[in-house]
C-alpha cells in the first residue's frame, strides 16, 4: 500500500512554516481555528464585493494570522499590486477602503482590547506559486482549451521565474471523456522526499461542464541538495 503525506506538512518547521501563529490552550484551540477561517473567508469575500479594493488586490494566495494577548496582525500576500494610480483621489479612495476593511475586521470579530494590524505584502515573482498557476489553468479548462496546452503554457510561466522543477497533475473527465483518467507533465527535478528541498504545493478543484477536475501541483523553489 502506497503511503501519502502533504509535501507542506512533510515540511514544517524546515522549509515551511504555519499560516496561524499564535498560542492557545485546548479547551481555546477550536475556537481560534474557527476563528482564523472566518477570518479569511470574511476577507476573501470583502475583496469579491468590493470593486475598489479589487483594483489593488487582484488575487489573494495567503492570509497569514498572527494573535497575542493585545494585538492581532494580519498579513494579505498577493501576486497582483497595483501601486500607481491614475490620480491622487483614486489613491486616497483606495487607502481609505482598505482602512474600512480593517475597522470592519476589528468590529466583526471583537477584537475591541485588542489591536488590529492590517499590512498587504505583495509577491514579487507570482508564476513561483502554485495557486496562481493553478488558477491559470482552471481558467483555460472552463474556455474548453487542451489541458495539454494549458499544463504546457504554465510550465512555460515557471521557467521565466527561476524554479528548478515542476510537475502538474489533472484528473478527472478530461477532454470530456467517460472514463476519468490522470494526466501529469513534469519538468526538472522534483525531490519530494528530500525535507531540505523547498517545495510548494496546491490542490485545486474546478468546475467544469464535464464535471469537477482536481489539479495538483508541485514545485521544486529551492534547496541547496
Amino acid at each position: 500500500m502506497a503511503q501519502k503525506i502533504n509535501p507542506l506538512g512533510f515540511r514544517l518547521g524546515t522549509t515551511q512554516k504555519h499560516h496561524s501563529i499564535w498560542f492557545a490552550q485546548p479547551k481555546n484551540y477550536s475556537a481560534n481555528l474557527q476563528e482564523d477561517e472566518k477570518i479569511r473567508d470574511y476577507i476573501k469575500s470583502y475583496v469579491k464585493k468590493n470593486m475598489k479594493i479589487a483594483f489593488v488586490i487582484e488575487e489573494i494566495t495567503c492570509i497569514e494570522i498572527q494573535k497575542r494577548l493585545d494585538e492581532m496582525k494580519i498579513k494579505i500576500y498577493t501576486t497582483l499590486l497595483k501601486l500607481k494610480f491614475a490620480d491622487e483621489k483614486q489613491e486616497r479612495e483606495v487607502k481609505r477602503e482598505i482602512k474600512e476593511l480593517q475597522r470592519n475586521l476589528q468590529k466583526e470579530f471583537h477584537c475591541v482590547n485588542r489591536k488590529l494590524n492590517l499590512t498587504i505584502i505583495r509577491i514579487a515573482q507570482p508564476y513561483r506559486n502554485p495557486k496562481i498557476l493553478a488558477e491559470y489553468i482552471s481558467a483555460q479548462l472552463k474556455k474548453r482549451v487542451s489541458f495539454r496546452k494549458a499544463m504546457k503554457k504554465a510550465i512555460e510561466l515557471t521557467e521565466t521565474a527561476n524554479t528548478k522543477g515542476i510537475r502538474v497533475q489533472i484528473a478527472g473527465r478530461l477532454d470530456g471523456k467517460e472514463i476519468a483518467r490522470v494526466e501529469s507533465i513534469q519538468e526538472g527535478r522534483l525531490p519530494l522526499q528530500t525535507i531540505r528541498a523547498k517545495i510548494d504545493y496546491c490542490s485545486y478543484p474546478v468546475q467544469t461542464m464535464y464535471g469537477v477536475l482536481g489539479i495538483k501541483i508541485w514545485i521544486f523553489i529551492d534547496g541547496d541538495l
